[in-house]
């Protein structure tokens, strides 16, 4: 069985390289010509670049290197995707076939060409599962009482925007939503709930309690591990901690959490709680 990489941006396909070594694996990869970081040609046995919008020179690729599985990993922004990409005829005819414009429904008809091809697209953790948080508080201080009440406030609002492909990421205060992640990625929605904050504390006529912010970063509630799967890491504590938020509830089992250790040994020097739900 031959496995390929389908290489977005970020550190996620340098985990699945990593993971797919300690398999004993070797990947034959796709690296977005738009998106990925140059360093993985230098980590991986076999790697050709492709535009966004080759979908027909990637599947030319991997049915040359025998792959009959493929796993996606890394980012593809949303306006790359959208706006940017040149569609080779390939993509052309899946874009033509899109009930929607969004990120499912594209990466969705895209696994079905290339199972068309005798290529599955399979689960993205599959060579990470150690990376899954199982339930419970992960970190040595558990929500206190106030952000356990607006995990639970945040849950069902979270989970349902996911439901809808509007984000992953909601940020609340006081049982208050202060901001819901759209095209901006969790890092920019952390963000701009801080910048609400520092200013006069209320969003038109409502004034928030007082206390500090908590982020959920939830799955969809069928969540398809193929793609999408929400992901945190050292640069979402460091936001948190600039935007005075003060706990993570996460999806167990289902968001990756890169540098792990590192990453929960800075939520504990910051005072962040981190939680999987």
């Amino acid at each position: 069985m031959r496995y390929g990489l389908i290489a977005g941006n970020g550190r996620f396909p340098f985990m699945v390289a990593e993971g797919a070594r300690r398999a004993g694996v070797s990947l034959s990869v796709a690296a977005i010509r738009e998106e990925t970081d140059p360093e993985l040609e230098r980590q991986v046995d076999r790697l050709t670049w492709v535009g966004i919008g080759q979908l027909g020179k990637m599947i030319r690729f991997f049915k040359g290197e025998g792959v009959d599985r493929a796993i996606m990993a890394g980012q593809v922004r949303h306006v790359q995707i959208f706006s940017r990409a040149i569609p080779d005829a390939r993509m052309l005819k899946v874009l033509l076939k899109l009930p929607r414009r969004n990120t499912d429904s594209l990466i969705g008809a895209i696994a079905a060409e290339l199972a068309s091809e005798g290529i599955d697209l399979i689960d993205s953790t599959f060579f990470l599962k150690d990376y899954l948080p199982a339930p419970g508080t992960l970190t040595s201080r558990e929500p206190s009482a106030a952000e356990q009440a607006d995990i639970e406030y945040g849950l069902d609002i979270a989970r349902e925007i996911a439901r809808l492909d509007l984000g992953q990421t909601i940020v609340v205060r006081g049982k208050a939503c202060v901001a819901i992640e759209a095209m901006e990625g969790t890092d920019a929605t952390i963000q701009r709930a801080g910048e609400l904050m520092r200013g006069k504390g209320t969003l038109g006529v409502i004034k928030l309690s007082s206390g500090a912010l908590t982020v959920l970063k939830l799955a969809k509630p069928n969540q398809d591990m193929r793609f999408d799967v929400p992901v945190v890491g050292i640069p979402t504590i460091e936001r948190m901690a600039d935007a005075g938020a003060t706990c993570l509830a996460l999806s167990a089992g289902k968001t990756l959490m890169f540098d792990r250790d590192p990453m929960l040994a800075l939520a504990n020097q910051k005072k962040i709680a981190v939680v999987a739900v």
